[in-house]
């Protein structure tokens, strides 16, 4: 009689897994160890002074305060090598938070910002949480980057430049986390 209130548990145990293991909806994406921060959280609250995304912010903007750290971590990404793992930063999504910060900071100055300001639709689209979220890595990574290529040109960025963001996916072939980090990197760089 035990087997038989046993066996149904197990059972039943065996089917959660199972579930659980093919789910489509993909894992939530977290900053800093924060638990449900990534632009798919509802406590993300991108733009308000409360929530999971003005907490992962200030670490971001606090790492990140100095030119040399900038400057670092530009180079860490224009010059990701396609034979390293990890790559640093090591969570892709502290860099979308960095673009995200550098183009809401622009959107602030007189009159409507910059030249950065073409990159608003972009941070109008990781705010929905949807386009850049949903989906397979590979492919909202290759929106991502799609994205950005279309508004290079508004950064007025040097010949060679242009050239290395047009060669990206050449350069990078299949790896398509080089080609994010690289066009992230020649984005700030601009």
């Amino acid at each position: 009689t035990r087997l038989f209130v046993v066996l149904p548990a197990l059972l039943l145990l065996v089917v959660a897994f199972e579930v659980e293991s093919f789910s489509a909806i993909p894992p939530m994406k977290e900053l800093y160890n924060i638990p449900d921060s990534g632009w798919k959280s509802a406590a993300w609250n991108w733009g308000s002074a409360l929530g999971t995304g003005h907490d992962c912010a200030m670490i971001c903007r606090q790492q990140y305060a100095t030119p040399a750290a900038r400057a670092e971590l530009i180079e860490n990404l224009l010059l990701a090598d396609p034979n390293t793992s990890p790559r640093l930063p090591e969570n892709f999504e502290e860099v979308k938070l960095v673009l995200a910060l550098a183009w809401q900071k622009e959107r602030k100055r007189p009159p409507m910002g910059s030249q950065l300001e073409a990159y608003g639709q972009i941070l109008d689209e990781m705010a929905k949480a949807q386009r850049y979220e949903d989906g397979d890595d590979e492919i909202c990574s290759k929106l991502l980057v799609q994205d950005m290529q279309k508004r290079y040109v508004f950064l007025d960025p040097e010949i060679d430049e242009k050239i290395a963001m047009n060669t990206l996916w050449y350069e990078a072939e299949s790896d398509y986390d080089l080609a994010r980090r690289r066009c992230c990197g020649l984005v700030l760089k601009s």
